[in-house]
């Protein structure tokens, strides 16, 4: 039996209910390049990275896909989908060949049922998540734009073989990112370039003094 990692999702959870799901757990190898799940399927699992890398991403209003993050081994993701069954927000697949742990949703329901004390558990692993999310949304809602914008840029720009290299996505891919207009992310951007922050063209942008967008980041006034 392999363990599920004692990280993300599970970082709070007992002995008990990490030994369940471990025992409720079976392991799937993909290929690179294979998905484990598309945007829109219903949600029925839980999941946790053993070995290899993920890509989280999602379809644009454009249609084009755009990368969130890539996973990497001990994340946990899915957890929602032991919840509900609603369809899932995003699409993962293997950036490398991979292995996951998936536990389904209807197995821990009948393990709860068989011991109910690991209910109490799985609601306080709920309300954590739920704090998170809440967290995240604070930033996304009240954090000026230029402060989500350069943290965005600094983290897709850490997915790249070379941090360095242009990243190629419009100024309306990067509002869809950073939940604002077109209009203001272009006025954010012509700002950066009068600095030497950015150099920005229709290929898309150059991330050119990581330093001083990295002090915009980590500021949270402006």
């Amino acid at each position: 039996m392999t363990a599920f990692p004692t990280s993300g999702f599970l970082a709070e959870a007992s002995d008990g209910l990490r030994e369940m799901l471990s025992a409720q757990a079976t392991e799937i190898s993909l290929s690179q390049g294979e998905i484990l799940f598309e945007q829109g399927d219903e949600g029925d699992s839980l999941y946790a990275i053993l070995e290899g890398t993920l890509e989280v991403s999602f379809l644009a209003m454009s249609g084009r896909k755009l990368t969130l993050t890539l996973m990497r081994p001990g994340e946990v993701f899915g957890e929602i989908a032991l919840f509900d069954n609603g369809p899932r927000t995003a699409t993962i697949a293997a950036a490398e060949k991979s292995r996951v742990l998936r536990v389904r949703r209807n197995d821990v329901m009948n393990q709860i049922r068989q011991q109910p004390d690991l209910a109490v558990d799985m609601i306080r692993l709920a309300g954590l998540r739920m704090r998170w999310m809440g967290l995240q949304l604070n930033e996304q809602v009240f954090l000026p734009m230029p402060i989500r914008l350069a943290r965005k840029l600094l983290h897709l720009s850490s997915l790249q073989d070379d941090p360095a290299a242009r990243i190629t996505l419009s100024q309306s891919e990067l509002a869809e990112f950073v939940g604002a207009t077109r209009e203001a992310v272009s006025k954010t951007i012509s700002i950066w370039k009068r600095d030497n922050m950015v150099e920005a063209s229709r290929g898309g942008l150059l991330i050119q003094d990581f330093e001083a967008l990295r002090e915009l980041a980590d500021s949270d006034l402006i």
